[in-house]
Parts: structure tokens; C-alpha cells; sequence
């Protein structure tokens, strides 16, 4: 099993394109104002560095509770709506891919785009900052879902609260032309429906999705 360090090491050093190509549909034309989910390396990857260790760190730290340690997905909350800031890291081929994502609307009450606020309280309609394990997919009233579990004190009530990753149509890029930001959801990580299947390919169980603020 590699050690964070290990992880970090080699998620620097890796730049091979690999299977991760195909992970998200070509933005049409029309919709120019949502940058366009990209595969790249993960070197060259749009993402926070100090995010990136603090991600490395919690797959670390929470080591008996993830099983895979191939896969990572970081969910970058400094970045607004608009931004594809879902991020999707494989350490194997040292490729990375990202897409939008919603957050609560209990975390932007004005609907501004930016998430300016976290709770683990049920009934908040917020999202949680922390360490989440991916769990297993089920069927509910979002459609296809999976079920994530909260490892942090500031997370740890995700299963009760019903945070999962589901499809939307509000976290689709279509949104970004018609409005400039997606819409929110009750807490969840709402993903384009489009988008879902390799969501749930790159996740599988058993893995990190760490969402935070640099």
C-alpha cells in the first residue's frame, strides 16, 4: 500500500496520457462560458498544490477505512461553481480529468456561485468540508447514487444526512451559459447526468473524495 508520500511522489513526477481520455463528453460550441472539462497529466493538472497535500495527508491518515489507494477524487470549494473543480487524480497512470460539480445551497444562500459556508448538520442543505470514503450505489430519488461516508469531525454525519453523488440536471454545463453558475443542491455532490457513469467508473468503492478549501 503507498504512503501518501509515496502518492505524492509519484502524482509529481507522472505525465502519461491514459485511459481517462474519454471521461467527459466535447462542450458544444454554444457554451463558451464553462471551461471545458479537460484530461491532462497530473503534474500540469489545475489544481491547488496545498490542496493536493492536504488530500495526500487524509488518505493517509484515514488509511484503515480506504481500501483503494489507485484513485483519488478532491473537490476544490475555493473554486466557484462555474469552474470544473471536481477532480479525478489516477495515480497509476498519473492522468487527471475534472468536471462541475454543485454544492449546497445551505453553503450559498444567495446563489452566488461560491460556497462560502460548511456544515455537517442535518437539515442544513450544506456541504461538508473533509475526508469522505465512497460507499455503494443504490437507486433513490436523485436516480442512480452513491453513497458516501464522512471520516472527519466535520463530515462524519454524511450517511445520515443522505450526502451522496447523484446526477442533476442543474450541474449540467448548460447551466454555465444560461446563468453563470450551476445550480445547488441539499448537500450532495451533484454531478451532470452525462457525466455520472464515469463519476462512478473512476470512484468505484472504497476510495478518497476529499473536499475542501486551500
Amino acid at each position: 500500500m503507498m504512503s501518501g508520500a509515496a502518492v505524492a511522489a509519484s502524482l509529481l513526477t507522472r505525465s502519461t496520457a491514459g485511459p481517462l481520455s474519454s471521461v467527459l463528453p466535447e462542450r458544444p460550441v454554444a457554451v463558451a462560458p464553462s471551461p471545458r472539462p479537460q484530461t491532462q497529466s497530473i503534474r500540469d493538472a489545475a489544481l491547488d498544490p496545498q490542496l493536493l497535500r492536504k488530500a495526500l495527508a487524509a488518505l493517509d491518515s484515514h488509511a484503515g477505512a480506504i481500501r483503494h489507494r489507485d484513485r483519488i477524487a478532491i473537490v476544490d470549494f475555493a473554486a466557484p461553481s462555474s469552474d470544473a473543480r471536481f477532480h479525478f487524480l489516477d495515480v497509476a497512470s498519473g492522468q487527471a480529468s475534472r468536471l462541475l460539480v454543485a454544492h449546497g445551497s445551505g453553503s450559498d444562500p444567495l446563489h452566488t456561485g461560491w460556497a462560502e459556508r460548511f456544515s455537517n448538520a442535518s437539515g442544513s442543505n450544506a456541504s461538508s468540508e473533509g475526508a469522505f470514503v465512497t460507499g455503494d450505489y443504490y437507486v433513490g430519488k436523485h436516480g442512480r447514487s452513491q453513497r458516501l461516508a464522512g471520516l472527519d469531525p466535520t463530515n462524519d454525519h454524511a450517511m445520515e444526512r443522505a450526502i451522496v453523488i447523484h446526477g442533476a440536471w442543474y450541474a449540467d454545463e448548460t447551466m454555465i451559459a444560461a446563468h453563470g453558475k450551476l445550480g445547488r443542491s441539499q448537500g450532495c455532490f451533484a454531478v451532470g447526468d452525462a457525466c455520472l457513469d464515469a463519476v462512478f467508473d473512476h470512484l468505484g468503492t472504497g476510495r478518497l473524495l476529499y473536499a475542501a478549501r486551500a
